[in-house]
């Protein structure tokens, strides 16, 4: 089926604009350009993977981190969460084509996440923040089902028209029980994590 122009014009203002990327630009997402700012490998390493962590991925795309993610936890769980199905369609069609057996796709709804409290090692999203509506619900949500000590990653990238600066990620994680642990990077490419403890934690930058 064919797209007719206005649709083909509000599709190229979505790519370049604010809000929730547009699916049927997926395809973008996966240019091997984007490791430049950030790769899957640096990913890994910023979160302090195990090979049995289990990890929630919120705004997932196509898959461009999750397959690395995926393969570092062999005897782990990756949640893959996205708000446009055909996003989790296109990633599952990459991650079956790679035989991988530890990955699951959940749509999310915008409100909550029908998890239980302590479920998941990491959470994480990449250049996402920005573009969810509910951020304080949702942060308290990351807060509930993460486990004790878990850690909240937060990666933003230089470009990004929805990019959050350090400072206001780290007033939003904080208002919701969040402790900062550490920042990778600078200003304009950076990933800074935080943790669910109930002790003191005293921040880092590497």
């Amino acid at each position: 089926m064919k797209m007719n122009k206005s649709k083909k014009i509000d599709i190229a203002e979505r790519f370049g604009g604010k809000g929730i990327f547009p699916y049927q630009l997926a395809f973008t997402l996966l240019m091997p350009i984007r490791n430049i700012f950030l790769s899957p490998k640096k990913l890994i390493q910023r979160l302090e993977i195990k090979e049995d962590s289990i990890i929630l991925e919120i705004g997932s795309g196509p898959g461009y981190f999750s397959i690395k993610i995926a393969e570092s936890i062999s005897k782990g769980k990756l949640i893959l969460a996205d708000i446009q199905q055909e996003m989790l369609d296109y990633a599952k069609k990459r991650i079956d084509k790679k035989g991988l057996k530890n990955v699951e796709y959940y749509l999310c709804d915008g409100k909550t996440l029908q998890f239980p409290d302590n479920s998941f090692d990491r959470i994480f999203m990449v250049t996402v923040i920005g573009e969810v509506e509910n951020k304080e619900e949702y942060m308290k949500e990351f807060y509930r089902i993460l486990k004790n000590d878990g850690i909240l990653s937060i990666s933003e990238l230089a470009g990004d028209p929805d990019k959050m600066t350090i400072e206001d990620i780290k007033v939003l994680a904080e208002n919701s029980g969040f402790k900062f642990y550490k920042i990778y990077g600078n200003k304009k490419n950076f990933t800074i994590n935080f943790k669910k403890h109930n002790g003191t934690q005293h921040g880092k930058k590497q």
